[in-house]
């Protein structure tokens, strides 16, 4: 007589400890990355341009009497710190939702013509149009970043664009853009010395208006981001499983898109174009995550603005007494960090 042998009862809590064990990894890894962040926004506030003793550093947060170095770290530094935490949460979030959107591991807002239309459209409120504020110029920075993602979407081929299309979509769209703006800065004197750090992404010159100005933007932005993970997340299989698994693909490409919009038009319109910070954290964060848009948009809200304020504190002391402003280190950081993409044998056959 047969006699079967019983099952193996450990083989299915095995098999269910490995997803287990590795989400568990992954919030360690978000906890230590808070860790790092929460370090580097201590940083920008010590390290600066300008040496501050630690003492002083204490006394403008804590003991504020607008003397001394007070101003410098109370009124300068925090205000630039806050905002590079903002700036960088929005283009990492905003490169991840982009690269889910457009199954292009290659798509950043820079590459893909987004800051360049923003920026464009402001070049065109500030010079042609008189606005100064930044509750006045912001809407031109949403308008161009929105036009223009439409635009390089359509020109890649739309539904059936692919990576390659698009990547060359975009750069002819940011190209022809930065040489819209250029020749407006040219043409007018007091427009080129107004925006000339602006064009090239700074952080510098940041107050607590223009923080609380664009923190709402953001943070909306944000919520679409999260709200939309789930759906991407399905449309990794492609557009036939994702509608058999329920998902309306018309409405998560729109809040999408709504989201980049206002992710990449706020951080535009407070910093400029910064470019890299979009493709460089959520390609690299996909190796430690794996292709979950659930940790992927985290882990990207919190090591972005670690490789922004990173970025911001060398450009501050390689040029002392002087900066190095913090758009020119990304892209001297990004640009050989790109072409090693390019040539990955993966990337090749895209």
């Amino acid at each position: 007589m047969l006699v079967e042998s019983p099952p193996d009862r450990g083989a299915e809590p095995r098999a269910a400890a490995k997803p287990a064990g590795r989400g568990s990894h992954r919030a360690a890894g978000l906890l230590l990355s808070l860790g790092v962040l929460a370090l580097v926004c201590v940083a920008s506030v010590v390290v600066g341009a300008k040496q501050v003793p630690l003492g002083d550093v204490w006394h403008g947060l804590f003991q504020y009497t607008g003397a001394g170095n007070d101003v410098l770290i109370a009124d300068v530094r925090v205000p630039r710190t806050l905002l590079g935490l903002l700036a960088g949460v929005a283009l990492g979030l905003a490169g991840a939702v982009m690269q889910a959107l457009t199954r292009n591991p290659l798509a950043e807002p820079g590459l893909m013509g987004v800051n360049a239309g923003a920026a464009a459209a402001v070049v065109t409120g500030t010079t042609l149009l008189g606005t100064t504020s930044f509750l006045g110029y912001v809407w031109f920075a949403f308008a161009g970043a929105a036009v223009v993602s439409v635009l390089v979407y359509v020109l890649g081929g739309g539904r059936s664009a692919t990576p390659v299309r698009l990547a060359l979509a975009g750069t002819a769209a940011t190209a022809a853009l930065y040489g819209y703006v250029n020749a407006v800065q040219l043409l007018d004197s007091a427009a080129l010395e107004r925006l000339r750090f602006w064009t090239v992404g700074s952080l510098a010159g940041a107050d607590a208006a223009v923080v609380g100005a664009v923190a709402p933007f953001i943070a909306v932005g944000v919520g679409l981001a999260a709200a939309v993970a789930r759906p991407l997340n399905a449309m990794e299989m492609g557009d036939d499983s994702a509608r058999a698994l329920g998902v309306n693909l018309t409405r998560t490409r729109v809040h999408a898109m709504l989201a980049v919009t206002l992710l990449c038009g706020g951080a535009t319109a407070a910093c400029g174009p910064i470019v890299f910070v979009g493709l460089m954290v959520p390609y690299l964060v996909r190796a430690i995550t794996g292709p979950d848009m659930r940790w992927i948009l985290p882990y990207a809200a919190v090591l972005s603005p670690v490789l922004l304020l990173a970025s911001d504190i060398v450009g501050r002391v390689v040029a002392r007494p002087s900066e190095l402003q913090v758009g020119i280190v990304t892209a001297l950081i990004g640009g050989p960090v790109f072409i090693h993409l390019v040539r990955r044998k993966r990337m090749s056959q895209l």
